[in-house]
């Protein structure tokens, strides 16, 4: 069982993996608006009281890079998604903590203080950090993957975040076509759609309809 909720990056990230692994989850999903993570019941499960949050018959992960880790470990058919080899595996962890550390930080930087906080402005300097996030993605990108040459969870974990506040904080082609590129790449999976591509645009949407109305 997976608590989520399809507008959250880190969830659309798991998301992602499992349909990359062939998993279907069954979906709780956990309303944060509503403080649906907030209740005593949920508390149990993560007492950080943070969402995805994955059940898998009894054995409770929580954090989203962890559940990718270990659903690939469990149940991938090999190790693509997330390598053995301690090279390859050491640039895909560089690259989920750039992913938690830089851009899924920055973002929040913006979105937590519109949509729990009633903010109505966005500071110019949330969104020079944002801008300057996505300079650091582009410059990255020197293969066709963030980790490399083969798709991995990172760029799992990349795209839900960067999908999200490009909404917001627009991503300009002509500085990065690097990202584009890379944002076609992932849009050529059979699940892309269906696991990130609507939770990403509606999240953006979301935080700017929120805006106006704050």
């Amino acid at each position: 069982v997976l608590y989520t909720l399809h507008l959250s990056p880190p969830c659309r990230a798991v998301e992602l993996t499992a349909k990359a692994l062939g998993l279907e989850l069954e979906q709780k999903n956990i309303n944060l608006l509503a403080g649906d993570h907030l209740t005593p019941e949920f508390m149990k499960l993560n007492p950080q009281h943070t969402i995805p949050v994955l059940d898998d018959d009894g054995t409770i992960i929580t954090e989203s890079h962890a559940i990718m880790i270990y659903l690939v470990t469990k149940y991938g058919k090999d190790d693509t998604l997330y390598p053995k080899d301690p090279v390859q595996q050491a640039r895909v962890n560089a690259a989920l903590h750039f992913e938690s550390g830089v851009l899924f930080a920055r973002m929040r930087f913006i979105f937590e203080r519109i949509l729990f906080y009633g903010k109505s402005d966005i500071p110019e300097d949330r969104v020079e950090y944002v801008q300057k996030s996505y300079r650091l993605l582009e410059d990255t990108l020197t293969d066709d993957f963030v980790a490399g040459s083969k798709m991995t969870i990172a760029d799992f974990s990349c795209i839900s975040t960067i999908s999200s506040i490009m909404g917001v904080v627009p991503l300009e082609q002509s500085e990065h076509p690097r990202i584009y590129e890379w944002i076609d790449r992932l849009k050529q999976l059979p699940y892309y759609e269906e696991a990130n591509g609507g939770g990403g645009t509606d999240l953006g949407k979301f935080v700017l309809a929120k805006k106006e109305e704050n």
